[in-house]
């Protein structure tokens, strides 16, 4: 993940109850900062998007956590996708300390794009893939 860059990034407000009797952020609570980080890259990258029709949904996802995040912690959660292939892509996020850099705790998911009317995974759209590859300054198309 040392060589991927991020140009997505988004500051989280970490909430009252995100935080448990420990005193950091409870596990479950990352996987809410990755959902906040990918509707935001999506929103931004792909304005398009008619979210009525077409869904982007998880089929995997995979976390590591490096260290504690605590309530007073200011973080980002930086999101970048990684490949594009035909129904699917993989995204790559992980949450960072602002302060420090520090990663806190890296994320890597496959989505699929999903036809909410026929419930059903779809291929994606052309206009997507390039406004992806021009917003990540790479080819992300699976080569065959």
């Amino acid at each position: 993940m040392e060589n991927i860059k991020f140009h997505h990034s988004l500051p989280i407000q970490i909430r009252f109850n995100d935080v448990d009797k420990f005193g950091h952020v409870n596990n479950t609570v990352y996987f809410s900062f990755y959902d906040l980080g990918k509707t935001e890259y999506f929103a931004s990258v792909c304005p398009g998007v008619n979210w009525e029709k077409d869904g982007i949904v998880v089929v995997h996802i995979e976390a590591n956590f490096l260290s504690q995040i605590f309530g007073s912690d200011q973080v980002d959660v930086q999101t970048a996708v990684t490949e594009i292939g035909t129904k699917s892509f993989h995204l790559v996020q992980r949450v960072i300390d602002v302060k420090t850099g520090e990663v806190k705790c890296t994320c890597t998911s496959v989505m699929v794009l999903y036809d909410l009317e026929k419930h059903e995974s779809k291929a994606l759209n052309a206009e997507w893939i390039e406004a992806i590859c021009a917003y990540e300054r790479r080819d992300l198309r699976k080569k065959k």
